[in-house]
Parts: structure tokens; sequence; C-alpha cells
């Protein structure tokens, strides 16, 4: 009869259970060994039918004390499968790359740069104001420029350009560090073929997916392309300033001489424009250029290219000017509009119009003014614009052909009592009112002593008088009381970027700041949000979620503008300002720096602000030039004729007496109508005329003009003024 085994154990089995017999055994015991071992062999069987079965039971999980083993790392043929499978896909994208290129990018296309496209400025009208073709050079080749030339671009642009494949990673974490140690950006890391990208075959858009076909770009020209055809094509055209495109055109522009005959200092200056040449370019700002110059001349001694005794010996770079472009009209709105309008046209190689903001009549407005103030050696500059930031006047200067620096926009001169107006409106925001009271008594601020222009002091006045005759003591008390900080705030809320000095000095204009700036300062106040931004393009770029998540432009609020509006008026009304006073309402202040450096007037009316100065453009004194005068004149004149209103200038009878004439000015600097009676005597008031027709204010005036100087012998001691 067959032997049939039990079933299996459900648990696992213990192997000490089953013995071996180290005794003799007997025929039972013998008999019961063999049925063991048959089932023994059984439930071999019956284990090795379920796989995994008969392995031995897993050790127990190891104790807190139990030593620690190495844990087995992945076979090495489970990475080689995975960068296989990373490769392909790089594989896949670089494809995918190619493909996108051939479709957006002119890759196809010859690599010769092609040319610009001619500019077309419109007026706000649709008139044409300005036509800028470029100026185009001949295409250099770098093997044949002197060493020079070539190593004064790539030590301030690329110094690593003969090593990397289109890109440089070390420049990159440069730059990346520099601009975060600064809070912004500061530095950048394009490689010359990077630039050449960007400039040949894409557009200005400042986007990730720009960046990234420039560097693929970037990528395909450094495998098409030598290095030395890399940097010709580079050099033949990177724009350089004054509608000069390619290094040909720049050094024959700039120093009419040809490339290869440029010195190490003119090399130097023209590898300094490429950062920024539309401000840089020297027949504009030839102090700017030759300080960048320099700049370039210290890279090229760190990179080894000249020794320290080389470097010490290039001089500044003097310029030898060829003008081969038509003056348009406007050219001081169109030399800064220029740029802008080039991103805007877009297109390479084609003739754009690009609409401005320009109007013709605000600008012939404008020219006129200048002409009828009869200037001899004193510059000028007006920009006018409305509350939104439009401009649509500019005058940068006397002669655009004698001199093309604009003053309106490059110039930086201290702003004088205009910048009261930030000192003001954080006295606003710190509660004040226009009828508080300040102290108009001299005051001492650490080691600065400031003092009133006319040398009057009134004691305890609104601040609404001391805004009206400009007292610069009740300015520095206020800065004192509110705070520098807060007063810097001011300004940097209403548009004001240039450096400010965390002093108290601040409060009669020490700092310095561009007409167009300040301008668009005041005309925050006149459109009730700030920052306004001046622009000169008619259409605007639609703002990125970025634009809109870091825009400050914010309301400002009731009891500021009614204040500020409030102060404004009454220094125009009956201040410094009476001189620019209109037949509307009005809104002004006037500044004079120290020594009459500087004067100036900005205000606005009817929907137009306008910022008029007055200086010198090596800074010196000018005796008698004062805000209230010739600026605030000018700038009335000027707003007159742009709201149409009654001309300034009576129809004289035949053959007018002196006296005639003397009247008429004293009824147009006080605002009486020509029908209506006039009187020159009265409490507080004090005019006398001079036979040629110029207007005196004597020492009773109260409308005296702050700027103006009073004789010793007819100053009057404080009490005696009338309240």
């Amino acid at each position: 009869m067959a032997y049939d085994p039990p079933s299996p154990p459900s648990g696992p089995i213990d192997p000490s259970r089953i013995g071996r017999l180290t005794t003799p055994l007997s025929g039972d015991a013998l008999e019961r060994r063999r049925r063991l071992a048959a089932f023994d062999d059984a439930l071999a069987d019956y284990d090795r039918s379920f796989p995994g079965a008969g392995s031995p039971p897993p050790p127990p999980p190891p104790g807190p004390d139990a030593p620690q083993t190495a844990r087995r790392g992945r076979p090495l043929r489970w990475w080689l499968r995975w960068v296989m499978r990373g490769f392909g896909i790089l594989i896949v994208l670089l494809v995918i790359a190619i493909a996108w290129l051939a479709f957006t990018a002119p890759l196809s296309k010859s690599l010769e740069p092609p040319a610009p496209p001619s500019i077309t400025l419109l007026s706000a009208e649709g008139t044409p104001i300005a036509e800028r073709g470029a100026n185009i050079g001949k295409p250099v080749d770098a093997t044949k420029l002197p060493a020079h030339v070539t190593q004064a671009f790539m030590a301030i642009e690329d110094r690593r350009f003969r090593t990397h494949w289109g890109i440089d990673p070390r420049g990159i974490v440069r730059a990346m560090w520099t601009n975060t140690q600064a809070g912004g950006v500061r530095q950048g890391a394009s490689t010359i073929t990077q630039q050449l990208a960007k400039n040949a075959f894409l557009d200005s858009d400042r986007t990730a997916a720009r960046k990234l076909r420039e560097v693929l770009i970037a990528f395909w020209l450094e495998a098409w392309l030598t290095k030395d055809e890399i940097l010709s094509r580079y050099l033949s055209n990177a724009y350089f300033g004054d509608n000069a495109y390619g290094l040909d055109a720049a050094a024959r522009h700039y120093f009419s001489r040809a490339p290869r005959d440029l010195t190490v200092g003119q090399a130097a200056m023209l590898a300094g424009l490429v950062k920024a040449p539309s401000r840089l370019a020297p027949t504009g700002n030839l102090k700017g250029a030759r300080a960048r110059q320099a700049v370039v001349v210290g890279a090229m001694e760190d990179a080894g290219y000249l020794t320290p005794s080389e470097a010490r010996r290039v001089k500044p770079a003097i310029l030898r000017v060829t003008d081969n472009s038509t003056l348009p009209s406007g050219t001081y709105f169109a030399d800064w509009v220029l740029p802008q309008a080039r991103d805007r046209a877009g297109g390479i190689g084609a003739d754009r119009k690009v609409a401005t903001t320009l109007e013709v009549r605000m600008q012939r407005a404008a020219e006129r003014a200048v002409r009828n103030a009869g200037l001899r050696q004193t510059q000028v500059a007006i920009v006018a614009m409305r509350p939104d930031g439009r401009v649509i006047a500019m005058v940068g200067g006397k002669d655009y052909r004698a001199s093309p620096f604009n003053r309106a926009v490059q110039a930086r001169r201290q702003p004088g009592s205009t910048f009261k107006l930030f000192v003001y409106l954080a006295a606003m925001r710190s509660g004040l009112t226009p009828q508080s009271q300040v102290l108009d008594e001299p005051v001492t601020i650490g080691e600065w002593s400031p003092k009133n222009s006319d040398g009057r002091y009134l004691g305890a006045i609104t601040l609404e008088r001391a805004f009206q005759r400009s007292s610069n003591v009740a300015a520095a008390r206020l800065t004192k009381e509110v705070g520098v900080k807060n007063v810097i705030r001011a300004a940097r809320d209403l548009g004001i970027s240039t450096p400010i000095a965390n002093e108290a000095s601040i409060a009669l204009g020490t700092s310095t700041v561009s007409l167009l700036e300040l301008t668009s300062a005041y005309a925050a106040i006149a459109a009730g949000e700030a920052p306004v931004i001046p622009r000169g393009l008619a259409q605007q770029d639609e703002p990125t979620w970025l634009d809109r998540l870091r825009s400050t432009r914010k309301t400002l609020s009731r009891e500021e503008l009614e204040g500020m509006r409030t102060l404004l008026a009454a220094s125009i009304r009956s201040g410094t300002g009476i001189a620019a006073n209109l037949p509307v309402e009005a809104f002004g202040k006037t500044g004079t720096t120290q020594d009459n450096r500087d004067a100036l007037f900005v205000g606005y009316a009817g929907g137009i602000v306008a910022g008029v100065w007055l200086g010198n453009d090596d800074n010196s004194t000018n005796p008698g030039l004062a805000g209230g005068g010739l600026p605030a004149r000018i700038w009335r004149d000027f707003m007159r004729q742009a709201l149409n209103l009654r001309d300034p200038v009576p129809v004289a009878a035949p053959e007018p007496e002196p006296i005639d004439n003397a009247i008429d000015a004293v009824q147009d600097v006080l605002g009486i109508p020509d029908e209506g009676p006039m009187r020159v005597e009265g409490p507080g008031f004090d005019v006398s005329v001079d036979p040629d027709g110029q207007v005196r204010f004597g020492p009773n005036d109260r409308r005296r003009r702050e700027e103006e100087p009073v004789p010793p012998e007819d100053r009057r001691p404080p009490e005696e003024d009338e309240q």
C-alpha cells in the first residue's frame, strides 16, 4: 500500500525539529526513519512546486545595536541605460529646436549684416518731422585691422571670445553675482557671438524666448564660422550712435579716417560706444565718451593687451566729425525719440513710419519763444508735455547746428527752488496744510545755515506764504521737521530717479536732475497720479504681466493735490513767479541756483505742463539771471501761444513815447487789462519803470522775485513789512 504523506504544515518548518539519529536503530526505529525520510522528500517536492516557498525565512530586522551593512548600489547597467535615454531625449530636443529656428529665425538668409530701417518720424498730426536713414559703412575684415582695434572690443565686450563656444558660462556667473549684489541689472553676459546673433537676426524684444533663440543662433554661428569671421561681421554690424552702423562708418564719421588707421585711444572710444551708443555718442556727450574710453583702456591693460606704461600714454580721443546727414525740423526731439522709434519699427531693411507725440504748433511756439528771448551766450532748454507724459515740444538748445547736445534730456543741473515741490509735498503728507505755520527765521542744521536770497525774514508765516516767496529757511525747517528721507521719498514717488544726497540741503535743490524728469514730476501734480513717464511715441507698448505686477503708479490723495495746487497757484499769482502769470488758472514755481548759475521755471496750465531752463554749458555764473525773470517770461510767452491766449504785446500807436511802452510793460507784468485802470502805488506795492521800458520792483514790493538781489541801502528790517 502506497504511503500518503500528511499535508504540510501551514507555517514554516523549524529545521531544528528534524534531527538526525546518532544511536543504533531497532527495526521499528529504522522503519520510522524511512517513513520520516520519505515524508521529508515529499515535503521537499511540495515546496518546489511553489517558487520561493522553500527559501529560508528572512532574517529578523537588525536591532539598534546591530552592525550596519552597506546598501548595495544600483548596477552600472541601470545607470548606462538612463544615460542613453537622456542623450536620446537631448537629441530629440535639439532636432525640435533646429526645426523651430528654421521657422522663427532667418538662418537661411545670408550672414552679411542687413541694412537697418530708414525711419520717418511723424508728428501727432501725421506730418513728417524727421527722416533718418542709416549711415552704413563697408564690411571690415578683422584679420586686416591693427591688433589694438580688435583687442579693444574683446577687452570690454568679450574677453574670452577666442575660447568659448558662443556663450560664456564664467561671464554669466559673474554677471549674476554682480547683479545680485547690486540689487538690479548692472552687468550683462552676452558674448560677441550673441550680440551678432541679436543684431543680425533678431528683434529687440526682451523675452526669454528671444534669449533662447539668441543662444541657439550663437551656437549655430560658432559651428559655421571662424572666430575672425564672427568678429568681422560683428564689427561691420554694430551701432555706434549718431546713425553710424559699422566700424567703417563710425571711424570715418567721428575721426575722418579708415578703421585701419585708428589709434589706440580712438579704437577704445569706439569700443566703449557699443554699450550705450545713443547716450555716449561723443558728438553729444564727449565727456561721457571719454570716460568710457578710459574704462576700455583699463580693460585692455587688465587683459594684457597693453602694458601699464602703454595704457598711461593713451590720450583722450579728439573728434574730427564728418557731417553727412540732413538736419530735420525738431531735431532735439528726433534725436531723443529715434532709438525708441527704431525698436518700434521692428522690421529690418525696410522703410518705416513711426508716429510720435510731438505737436507741430507747440514745437513752433517753443522755438518762437526762444527766439523772442534774445539770448546771447546763455543756453536754453524747453520741455512741454501733456499731464499723461506725452511730450509735445522740446528744445534742447539755441541752435542744433551749433550744438546737438540736448540740454532738456542729457544735461543734469541743479533745480534750485523748483525742488521745494517735494519738500512741501512731504509736508502735506505729514498732515500740514497750506495754512499751517512755519518759522521764517535763520536756522542752522548741523554746519549748514541757509539764508533767504533777499535777506528778509518774516517770522511765523503760513506755508502758502513761505512757498509764495520761496523762503529758503522755511524749506530747510520743513525738511528737518518731516525728515530728509521723506522728502527723498516724495521725489522718488513723483518720478525723480537721479541720485539725491541724504542731507537737508536738498531742500534748496542741490542734487542734479534733468529738465525732462523735473517737468514730469510737476506733471504728476497736474495729472493727480504719479509717476508720470515721459514718452515720445504715440503708440504705447502693451505692458506685460510682470510690468503690471511691478507698477508703482498710484493716485495722489485729495489732500496732497489740493495743498500742492494751492501753493503752486499762489507762487505764480502773487509770488516769485508772477512774471509767468496768465489770464487763465496757472500753477508754477521758480528756481535759481547758487551764484545764478541756473534759472528755471516749471508749471502747468490748460492741460500743458512745461519747464524752462537757462544757464551756461560751462556752469559759469550769470549775473542777474533768475527763475522769476527770463525763464518765467519765456514760459509765459510759450503758454500764451500754445493756449491761444491774448498776445502779450499790445499794438503800439504810431511813434509811441518811451513812457507808453513802459506802461504797457507794467500792465503786462501785473496782469492788468488794457481797458482797465492801472495803479502802481499801494500797500506792499512798489513798481518803477525806466525810460527804456524796464520794470523794476522796489524794496517795499511784496511781489519781489526771490532771486532779484536787493541793494543793501534799499533793504529794511523785517518788522516794517506789512503782513
